[in-house]
């Protein structure tokens, strides 16, 4: 005889056939009634899940920045918690969890109660470069945390201090190969998105500089523009007002489009770099367990913020380009993400931390 297993898995169904043999009499049985009360029990979870999203949320939501007070996460998560707020008619309050580069507020949601009142605001650090680049990461992206959308992508910008012989890319490519390893650049700590950048653009460009990292990002930016380090690569927000004011020159931009705010400066692309395309972003996780009911609710009550054209103009003031996703996108994004900085962290020799 044949049963059916039924499996919840982030509250969806599957179905499994197992064949019993006629000669196990009282242990088919058995089977048969584990098998049902599995069934009933799925079947409950998708129930509960469903009536979840219709009373979703019936409490305050913690909405989990994993970085500090005053940085660029933590004013985009304070604007949609805002409106989350009044969206939902409870309280959204952000709470900043801040270490290892993200890592300690991602870790705290993915062992929170998978009953969407925790949030936390993912980014490409902790969840997509973190588990190639630390040697012990306690959560796994893919199974702990569920994906709701992405917010929006940030790229960075190469720049040079103005005293130095470089106009563009191309120029850059030629004095670097030149002068092997007798460029310095300034960008963030190893593992975040603009050096990162540099290491990918490095090796597509057969090119050697040498990185001087800042624990803090924009004292790479001030010693850019003092010249004491003559290259500089960042998130484009903390460059944008040197580069207006003539205090840093900059070559190009990593993402495939250009940007509003210095629409002169060309992509990596465009500037000869085939294909380039990088860029930071932030989006909305879960816990992994939540029920798909729930998480659809929120992928489309967060989408639906997204889409304010008020919300837009803020983020854009961010240098931030919208970009929200279904789950499934959002999912996809990620993974693809994950496997992208592995073979770069690998292929550029990066020690793991």
């Amino acid at each position: 005889m044949t049963t059916h297993l039924v499996l919840a898995v982030r509250g969806e169904l599957s179905f499994q056939s197992s064949t019993v043999s006629e000669e196990t009499g009282m242990t088919d049985v058995i089977g048969e009634r584990q098998h049902l009360i599995l069934a009933v029990a799925a079947a409950a979870w998708l129930c509960a899940g469903a009536a979840w999203a219709q009373n979703y949320p019936n409490r305050p939501v913690r909405y989990v920045v994993p970085f500090g007070a005053g940085a660029s996460p933590d004013i985009v998560g304070r604007i949609l918690a805002e409106r989350f707020t009044r969206l939902w008619g409870q309280q959204v309050f952000v709470e900043n969890r801040v270490g290892a580069a993200g890592v300690l507020g991602s870790a705290f949601v993915a062992k929170a109660e998978p009953d969407g009142h925790t949030l936390l605001q993912c980014n490409i650090g902790s969840n997509a470069i973190a588990p190639s680049l630390y040697l012990k990461v306690p959560y796994d992206q893919v199974r702990d945390l569920a994906s709701v959308t992405r917010i929006g992508l940030t790229p960075n910008i190469i720049t040079v201090h103005p005293s130095m012989p470089i106009r563009t890319i191309k120029e850059f490519i030629a004095f670097a190969r030149a002068n092997p390893n007798k460029l310095n650049y300034a960008s963030g700590l190893p593992g975040t998105s603009p050096q990162l950048s540099m290491e990918l653009f490095k090796m597509v460009a057969k090119i050697d500089i040498v990185n001087i990292p800042y624990k803090v990002g924009a004292q790479g930016v001030s010693d850019n523009i003092a010249g004491q380090v003559p290259v500089g690569i960042s998130n484009f927000p903390a460059s944008v007002a040197p580069v207006q004011a003539g205090r840093l020159r900059p070559l190009a931009v990593t993402s495939a489009a250009r940007t509003k705010q210095l629409p002169n400066v060309p992509t990596l692309a465009e500037a000869g770099i085939t294909g380039f395309d990088v860029s930071s972003w932030q989006g909305v996780c879960a816990p992994g367990a939540t029920p798909a009911a729930l998480l659809d609710k929120m992928n489309a009550d967060i989408n639906a913020v997204l889409r304010m054209p008020d919300i837009r103009a803020r983020m854009e003031e961010l240098v931030m380009v919208g970009a929200q996703t279904t789950r499934a996108e959002f999912d996809q994004f990620i993974r693809s993400e994950i496997a992208r900085w592995a073979k770069v962290i690998q292929d550029a020799k990066i020690p793991r931390l």
